[in-house]
């Protein structure tokens, strides 16, 4: 018999597909905590991210069950990819019963000047920061909050991160400087002396 922990994720999905149940527990295991932190943070709810936490895997197990996953070495990215397509039902359901939306953002933002990404990102691997950061997270436009902590949390590639929010790069690009400003703002108006803003 197989050792479950040490198969791939395709692997793991081929034998559940053919019926081990031990298998999607493996998988299960190995991407609940990341794929729990990631809509966690987005929602900001316990409740609605429990929620969305098993109709992410509701859906997971449906389309494997109908043999409509087709295995590339990114089941992780997949699995992200529905909860991120469930979130956003979730914040049109909220915006539709008229509760406010995180996706408003104020436009004088976007006149600020510019940053390269790569002495941002090289400043924002600072420890010291990442707390100050995380704390103006809290206040971005949720569109903006994915990308930064998709990058600088779970350390996924702008690449990754389009694939994951159905988005081009070019736009993941975008939400990050625009997040970034709205920090440097944010961070301005508070007096906080972070190094990468």
């Amino acid at each position: 018999m197989e050792n479950l922990n040490k198969c791939s994720d395709d692997r793991l999905v081929a034998l559940y597909v053919s019926g081990s149940d031990e298998a999607f527990d493996a998988l299960l295991e190995r991407h609940k905590d990341r794929l729990y932190s990631y809509i966690y943070f987005i929602v900001r709810n316990a409740d609605v991210a429990d929620d969305l936490f098993q109709e992410t895997f509701m859906k997971a197990i449906i389309t494997l069950q109908e043999k409509r996953y087709a295995a590339n070495g990114k089941f992780g990215a997949w699995l992200t990819r529905i909860a991120h397509n469930l979130i956003i039902d979730q914040f049109r359901t909220e915006r539709n019963e008229n509760t406010i939306s995180n996706d408003e953002s104020d436009t004088e933002l976007f006149e600020s000047s510019d940053l390269t990404d790569r002495s941002l990102e090289m400043e924002l691997v600072n420890e010291q920061t990442l707390k100050d950061v995380r704390r103006l997270m809290d206040h971005l436009p949720a569109a903006q909050r994915e990308v930064v902590f998709m990058r600088y949390y779970q350390n996924l590639s702008f690449k990754e991160i389009s694939e994951t929010t159905g988005v081009s790069i070019n736009t993941a690009l975008g939400r990050m400087r625009y997040a970034i400003l709205n920090m440097r703002r944010m961070a301005s108006e508070h007096n906080l002396s972070l190094t990468m803003l």
